[in-house]
């Protein structure tokens, strides 16, 4: 790894949980290898283009880890209606690109979700920024996108973190960076399929997990987290014990 800088924000408003303040630890790479960051993953960390990052509030715990049992994962009734009702979904893997699509499709859900659950403003993504954010990366990462009819619905982005090393084989998984996607095609859940597929994949390539980032009880908007049972949460030591299912 060869780290540029590090720094620790100052304590603002918690967007999870608005009546505590939250603080991130953050730390820009040029170069990062796969075992590097899957021991950070293990360690806690978050990773954005270029920067990892982790939580650093102090007393306040509450953002924690969490990750799939792929091996023991069963859908539930509502993830098995989502998978049936997105079959005519094409799902095709890459490597990331930046496109006037993407773009705009980007553009379109911020702008929803600032309407739907009142998200920050949305300015127009400058391509560049987008680039710094989903395309201009340490190692390799995977651009998922879904398509309905030829049209372009979502875009996901995914690190896959396999074949690292023996001591880390039973941690290697998919780790789900980001996912938009379109805010006419609401009704389909194409935020459940997306971490269905990712499932999927994981079981198809033999990982044994699908991380899906930071979990915070009470916030509205991670409670589809923990829905995908059997799953882990990270605790304040290191360990990973069982959560639900």
């Amino acid at each position: 790894m060869r780290s540029l800088f590090t720094f620790t924000e100052p304590p603002r408003r918690c967007a999870y949980l608005p009546d505590r303040e939250a603080s991130n630890e953050y730390e820009v790479v040029a170069e990062l290898s796969l075992s590097e960051y899957l021991q950070r993953m293990l360690d806690g960390w978050r990773r954005f283009g270029h920067t990892l990052f982790r939580p650093n509030c102090g007393s306040c715990r509450e953002c924690r880890a969490l990750r799939v049992d792929v091996a023991r994962f069963i859908p539930d009734r509502s993830q098995r209606r989502a998978w049936k009702e997105n079959e005519d979904i094409e799902l095709r893997i890459g490597r990331p690109s930046l496109t006037a699509e993407k773009l705009d499709l980007y553009d379109r859900y911020h702008v929803y979700q600032e309407d739907a659950k009142g998200w920050p403003h949305h300015h127009p993504k400058d391509p560049d920024d987008y680039a710094e954010s989903f395309i201009r990366h340490p190692f390799g990462i995977e651009e998922w996108c879904y398509y309905l009819n030829r049209r372009l619905v979502g875009v996901g982005y995914v690190d896959a973190v396999s074949k690292v090393s023996r001591e880390l084989n039973e941690q290697e998984g998919l780790s789900l960076i980001y996912f938009f996607w379109e805010p006419k095609e609401r009704s389909r859940g194409l935020g459940t399929f997306n971490v269905l597929s990712a499932l999927d994949q994981a079981r198809q390539r033999g990982l044994p997990w699908v991380y899906l980032g930071f979990y915070v009880e009470g916030c509205s908007s991670m409670q589809y987290k923990p829905r995908f049972q059997p799953n882990e949460l990270r605790g304040d030591d290191g360990r990973w014990r069982p959560f639900r299912g």
